[in-house]
Parts: structure tokens; C-alpha cells; sequence
């Protein structure tokens, strides 16, 4: 997931294994939060419209998404604490770097909008039929702006490292002389609003793909069926718990409400990472002429390169497709503005930074151009499938079902994971695009001269290469059970539909028989 800087020897360096363990418990931890982040809003939107309007439709649909919310957030809650704690085993000369900056947005995340997120949420959980309804539905929307709020402290911390502010140079380290620079750091507020944006597309393409196989069950089924205009006939099978007409709204409100989420989401998609783009033009350029495999001073935007993207320099890449001006315009807004290319900024970085670490380490300015260049790519191509995907649900669904498709069920399905890598994507890319650096320095007057660290520098210098190979191996197979689990859990309730999340009729509100069933 993230390669090492340097060479030393035959042997196994503890620096590449403490990356790829942090890779890899990263990435996994974010699948989970962008489902969190933008299924919690809609589950609060469907709680307010059962409320506001008794519909016991919207009950069901409060009932049923709030399950697979809940499961995806305890898990992201439990792959989520190992983060903090590998500054400290596997990072902690990075942690004596910055702990005086990057414990301040931590300590927010955790004293202040974690404590709501669980605390309300678990008065969610168990004040169903206990608490009045009103005062149930406050305290769902506590906890997702809890959820939201947990993320902007997050990102802030993240894009300090991206952009550093709000510090002076004293004795080597940073020091934290203005929170409130730290707080409206502009690289954290377009980043925060992207992640939002995207979240919501994850949360959105759930709500279509899951929507659109209970209607092809239906189907399936022979429930519903369509007359002469393709418009469909609502039916039931009262022997099937569930499988009412009341059934039928739940998932196509779901569906189609989903598809609008998307649209919307991806449109502030585009629009966020057009503004972070431009900022990363101007904060890390070499990241973006890595990004576009861009050799050479130019305005082009690179459609196709071919070569040895993987190389660490541009001897092999040649553009064999591209648009002339667009990569000027995203930078600058105009088509004429040369956009420097990595045989420029090598020899600049070389003599702003140096050519070696502390160590002697000699440091390579060029990340891996396979992973920055694919790796955006990806992210845009994912993400622009996700809301096409959006766009063709809605006109499928226009007549009230979908189709009997056996394989376009199939692919709605697989729609869900697109968002998710193009969420995966992007933020491998943000992360290795700014290697060699852990810190990034500023080569602009926005930032604070001289605030960076070389990723080299960061590993803690106690840790042994078979100490962080014992905890990568034993994490990722914990992982990978939790994966199992989660995914068992999700399948589990989707198959189950309504009737798996809604009590019998005739069971009492108040029956205690089952606490862990969160009143569901």
C-alpha cells in the first residue's frame, strides 16, 4: 500500500512494514466511515418525515436503514482505536514532531464530538418506546453531527500534515500558536467538504442497490407485476411477513431517494475536488505532476500515458492521449498558464529540502507515479460511474418497479462497492501522493517555512522489523475476521428485509426479552 522511500539493504526495513500496516488499517477503517457518514443524515431525514408525519412507512425505512447504520458504525468504532495507537508503537518520532499540534484536533475529535456521537447514540438505541418521540429523534441527530464533527477534527488533523499553519519553529518542532489557523485551514475545509460530499454518494448507491433487489425480488416473486405501459401493479402476499404494499414503498422510496442523494453528492463531489485540486497545484505540486505523469513544463491533461508509470522518475512515460489547456485550467482557471512537471520541481525540491534524510537516507522527491496517476483516475472514474449509475436508476424506476433483469439486479449490487473505491482511491492517492513527506512542507508563503518531515524520519526508532511485522500480520488477520462478521451481519439483515428489523404486532413495546435486539 505505501512503499518505502528508500533502499537499505537486503533486509526487511521496519520503515516499510510500519507503512503498509498503517496502509492497510487506514484504508480498511475508511470503508467504514464514508458509509457512516452518509448513512446516519438519511436515517435522521427518515425519522424526522415518520415523525412529522406518522407515516408507518418511513418507520420502516428509519427501522431497517438504521440496523445496517448501526452495525457499520460499531465496527468503524472498533477498527478506528487502533489508529491513535500506532503513533505511538510504530510512529512515535512522528508523534514528538508534531504531538504539540496533532493531539489538539485528536483530543476535540475525542472529548468532544465522540462523546456526543456514542453517548447519543446509544439513547437512540435503547429509547425506542422509552423516550418521547421527539426527544428519541434530538438525540439521533445529535449523534450524526456527532459522526460529522468526529470527521471535520479528523481531516483538520490530516490536512495539517498536508499544509501545515498556525505553528512556529522552535527548537526543531513545531509549536501550536494559533488553533484557530489550524481549525480553517483551507487544504482541511475543501478536503472535509469532498469526504462529506463523497460520503453521501456511499451512503446513497447502499440505499439503490439494496433497494433495487428487494423490488427485483418482489418481482421475482410475482408480488408485483407491470400493466400494457410498463407501469407497475402493486401486489402482496400477506403469508410472507413483510411483503405487504407497504413493503413495496419502503424500497422504491429508498431507491429513488438514494439516486437523488447521489446526484446531488457527486455534483459537490466535482465541485470540492476541483477547489482541492487547485490548492494541491499550489501546495504540493509535485503530487499533481505525479498525478498527470507530467514530465515536462505543460498545460495538458493526461487522458492515457503509457511506459513505466511505476518508475520513480520520467524516463519511460510518454502521453499518448490529451486534452491541451484543461491541466492549466484546473491549476489556474485559465488554458495557457505552464504547469511545472517533475524534471522541474526535482531539482527545486532538492535545494529547498536537501538530497538526504537526517540519516543519510537519500531521499527520492518523486512519488510512485503508478499509484498517483491510476490512482486518480480511478477516483474520478468510479466516482462519475456512481452517478451515472444514479441517473440510470432513476429513469428505470420512473414507472414505480424495476426491471425483472436478473443481471441488472447483479449490477446494482456491485454498484455499491463503486463509491467506495472511488472514497479508497482518493484517499491512497491524498496519502502517497505527498510521499517522501509524513509533514509536507510549504513551498509557498501560505504555510510556515521549514515545518516538515521526511516519512523516513518518522518510524519509531525502538521498533524492530519483526515486532511490526507481529502486529501487521496479526491485525490484518483480526481485520479480516471483522470483515467477515460485518459482512455476514449486513448480508444477514438485507436478506431479512423489513420483517427482520420490525417486531411482530403483537409484541409488547416494552418486552425486554432480547436487549441486544435495540428494540428493533
Amino acid at each position: 500500500m505505501l512503499e518505502p522511500t528508500a533502499e537499505k539493504g537486503t533486509t526487511v526495513d521496519p520503515l516499510e512494514i510500519a507503512r503498509w500496516q498503517f496502509g492497510i488499517t487506514t484504508v480498511y477503517h475508511f470503508w467504514m466511515v464514508p458509509l457512516t457518514l452518509g448513512l446516519g443524515p438519511v436515517v435522521a431525514i427518515f425519522q424526522t418525515l415518520w415523525v412529522r408525519t406518522g407515516n408507518p412507512q418511513y418507520l420502516r425505512m428509519t427501522k431497517f436503514w438504521g440496523k445496517l447504520y448501526l452495525i457499520n458504525f460499531i465496527m468503524g468504532v472498533a477498527t478506528g482505536i487502533v489508529q491513535e495507537f500506532q503513533f505511538g508503537m510504530a510512529w512515535s518520532e512522528y508523534s514528538r514532531f508534531v504531538g504539540d499540534v496533532f493531539g489538539a484536533p485528536l483530543a476535540m475529535e475525542g472529548l468532544l464530538a465522540f462523546f456526543f456521537e456514542s453517548t447519543f447514540l446509544g439513547l437512540w438505541i435503547f429509547g425506542w418506546d422509552r423516550l418521547p418521540k421527539k426527544l428519541h429523534l434530538a438525540a439521533l441527530w445529535i449523534g450524526v453531527a456527532g459522526s460529522i464533527v468526529s470527521a471535520f477534527f479528523i481531516i483538520v488533523a490530516n490536512s495539517w500534515m498536508q499544509h501545515p499553519v498556525g505553528v512556529e519553529l522552535v527548537d526543531g518542532r513545531p509549536v501550536l500558536v494559533d488553533i484557530f489557523a489550524v481549525l480553517t485551514n483551507n487544504t482541511a475545509l475543501t478536503a472535509y467538504s469532498h469526504t462529506i460530499f463523497g460520503a453521501l454518494g456511499v451512503g446513497a448507491a447502499f440505499l439503490i442497490g439494496i433497494g433495487w433487489y428487494h423490488l427485483w425480488q418482489r418481482r421475482k416473486d410475482g408480488i408485483d407485476t407491470v400493466d400494457a405501459s410498463g407501469r407497475v401493479v402493486v401486489g402482496e402476499n400477506l403469508a410472507v411477513p413483510g411483503r405487504d404494499r407497504a413493503d413495496h414503498g419502503v424500497w422504491i422510496k429508498s431507491l429513488r431517494i438514494g439516486a437523488v442523494v447521489a446526484i446531488l453528492g457527486f455534483g459537490g463531489v466535482a465541485l470540492t475536488g476541483d477547489l482541492q485540486a487547485k490548492l494541491m497545484f499550489d501546495q504540493q505540486p509535485m503530487k499533481m505532476a505525479a498525478a498527470e505523469a507530467a514530465c515536462q513544463d505543460g498545460t495538458s491533461f493526461s487522458i492515457l500515458a503509457i511506459g513505466d508509470v511505476g518508475a520513480k522518475d520520467c524516463s519511460q512515460v510518454v502521453g499518448v492521449l490529451e486534452v491541451p489547456g484543461l491541466l492549466s485550467f484546473l491549476a489556474h482557471g485559465d488554458f495557457t498558464t505552464d504547469i511545472k512537471g517533475v524534471n522541474t520541481l526535482v531539482p527545486e525540491y532538492q535545494a529547498k529540502y536537501g538530497t538526504t534524510t537526517a540519516d543519510g537516507t537519500t531521499v527520492n522527491y518523486v512519488p510512485v507515479m503508478a499509484v498517483t496517476y491510476w490512482g486518480f483516475r480511478l477516483m474520478i472514474g468510479f466516482g462519475a460511474l456512481a452517478a451515472f449509475a444514479a441517473v440510470v436508476a432513476l429513469w428505470l424506476t420512473r414507472k414505480g418497479t424495476v426491471p425483472r433483469s436478473k443481471w441488472i439486479m447483479r449490477l446494482a449490487l456491485l454498484g455499491i462497492l463503486a463509491p467506495f473505491a472511488a472514497n479508497s482511491a482518493g484517499w491512497i492517492f491524498t496519502e502517497m501522493g505527498r510521499q517522501p513527506f509524513v509533514v509536507a512542507p510549504n513551498p509557498n508563503p501560505s504555510g510556515v517555512d521549514g515545518v516538515f518531515m521526511f516519512t523516513a524520519s518518522a518510524v519509531s526508532s525502538t521498533a524492530t522489523a519483526g515486532e511490526l511485522l507481529f502486529s501487521l500480520i496479526s491485525l490484518t488477520l483480526v481485520y479480516g475476521a471483522l470483515m467477515v462478521v460485518e459482512v455476514t451481519l449486513l448480508v444477514k439483515f438485507v436478506r431479512g428485509g423489513i420483517a427482520g428489523v420490525m417486531p411482530p404486532e403483537d409484541t409488547p413495546a416494552d418486552d425486554d426479552t432480547d436487549v441486544l435486539a435495540f428494540a428493533y
